[in-house]
């Protein structure tokens, strides 16, 4: 072996040592954290290469060739054996453990039903309670996340990024037998071009930044927008224009099933405006624009969608209310992780289905976020969710659900948070048959 790979293999170990070394940088409660690590290869003999976190900056010059040397790098950074010129490398996540004990007013859904792993309105059993059983108790880690991005600022001032980001809820292919072993799931993958985004993320529709602090995944998941999907989206100053992949969630007049068309052709439209306030608080609005299509065996229909949403965070001091409103026809999907449909196919009298009734929904929520201290805060949450059903939808179909949390977390060193949250839930069908949960949940995340 060569001096010149001796020394390439020593600067690849020494990187991924120092790596494994470094604090994160702190990007604010709630949010993944990340380790930066800038290198630009100006000289073809010589790769400059810093990390850091807050406070604190290290440099290093290595002497080598740069294609060797570049690879030893994206090697240590697990991104590739190619780098751009200018441009700035990151990962983090956060790893979190939920121990969840839940009280069902009727049947226990399965161990691998997804009202397991979080609240999910839909899902919370219903009936006359004879059915109902003893706590459950779920201990799991399957909201631990991961991301990585890449930035780059061109001579010309162009600003290009990638982001790429994955957790581990919904699946099922794992047990709870031996390895509790869970597939990684897609959250996020896009790509921006200065004012442009191009990938699969938030919905331009749903106001991430009002989502209240919660220790289950969603929190007030009936009065909550939740999308996250493919979609080209322009930003120019405070407006936001997208067109978002299209996909309508029916159910038939004379059945209770529930299912995704696949036959849409006109994108979901959506705009959003954002009124910054003072102190960090804002307000924003969207509308949205839907053509939703059904093309089957049964039926060859369509109709038009809309709904509008408005959300925003007011601060008081450094306590802050975050509230959300979201109403509209043929929103089902969009809204409590569609608890809903977007539309009924409705029959004629020759019993031929010939129609779609978009269903008409509202939620909202409210969230009060109170800081006893520097160590120790409290999130009081409730959400609501009403859905007017058409006299054609089943009787099965959910028609309200409601939740209210109480949370307490502790912050003993930066990025690590342990609390405990209480949450009543409760939905009701449109037969009038309903169900309730209480959910104790304890966790711990540690963001890196």
């Amino acid at each position: 072996m060569s001096k010149i790979g001796i020394y390439h293999g020593f600067c690849g170990m020494f990187l991924l040592c120092r790596l494994a070394k470094l604090r994160p940088l702190a990007n604010g409660i709630g949010e993944a954290n990340s380790t930066i690590i800038r290198c630009r290869t100006d000289n073809p003999y010589f790769l400059f290469c810093s990390w850091g976190t807050k406070g604190m900056k290290t440099k290093l010059i290595m002497k080598a060739g740069r294609n060797a040397l570049a690879a030893s790098v994206m090697l240590a950074l697990g991104a590739g054996s190619a780098m751009a010129e200018g441009t700035t490398y990151a990962f983090g996540g956060y790893a979190k453990f939920d121990a969840m004990f839940t009280d069902y007013s009727d049947a226990v859904p399965a161990s691998n039903s997804l009202v397991r792993q979080f609240y999910l309105p839909s899902a919370v059993p219903v009936g006359d309670g004879s059915d109902s059983g003893d706590m459950v108790a779920d201990f799991q880690a399957r909201e631990t996340r991961l991301f990585f991005r890449a930035d780059t600022v061109t001579e010309g001032g162009d600003k290009i990024g990638a982001y790429v980001e994955m957790d581990f809820f919904t699946h099922s292919d794992g047990n709870e037998l031996v390895s509790n072993s869970y597939s990684p799931r897609l959250r996020h993958a896009f790509l921006k071009y200065n004012g442009w985004l191009f990938g699969q993320t938030w919905s331009t529709f749903q106001d991430v930044a009002a989502l209240p602090e919660n220790l289950d995944f969603v929190g007030p998941a009936e009065g909550t927008t939740f999308v996250r999907q493919g979609q080209v989206r322009y930003t120019t100053g405070a407006w936001e224009f997208a067109a978002e992949n299209p996909e309508t969630f029916y159910s038939y007049e004379d059945g209770a099933s529930r299912q995704s068309s696949g036959t849409d052709s006109m994108p979901d439209l959506i705009a959003r405006y954002t009124f910054k306030l003072d102190n960090g608080g804002f307000i924003k609005v969207a509308g949205m624009f839907r053509q939703l299509d059904v093309h089957n065996d049964d039926m060859d229909v369509d109709e038009s969608a809309y709904a509008i949403s408005a959300s925003g965070k007011f601060m008081f001091g450094k306590n802050d209310l975050r509230v959300m409103a979201t109403t509209g026809s043929g929103v089902g999907r969009y809204l409590a992780l569609a608890a809903g449909v977007d539309a009924v196919a409705t029959l004629d009298a020759d019993d031929n289905y010939t129609s779609l009734k978009a269903v008409d929904e509202m939620g909202a929520f409210v969230s009060y976020r109170h800081f006893w201290s520097d160590q120790w805060r409290s999130n009081f949450t409730y959400g609501y969710l009403t859905i007017d059903n058409p006299s054609e939808a089943p009787t099965g179909v959910t028609k309200e659900a409601s939740s209210i949390h109480a949370n307490l977390i502790f912050t003993p060193a930066p990025k690590l948070d342990i609390g405990a949250e209480i949450m009543y839930a409760e939905r009701t069908l449109e037969s009038g048959v309903d169900g309730d949960m209480t959910r104790l949940m304890i966790s711990a995340k540690y963001a890196f």
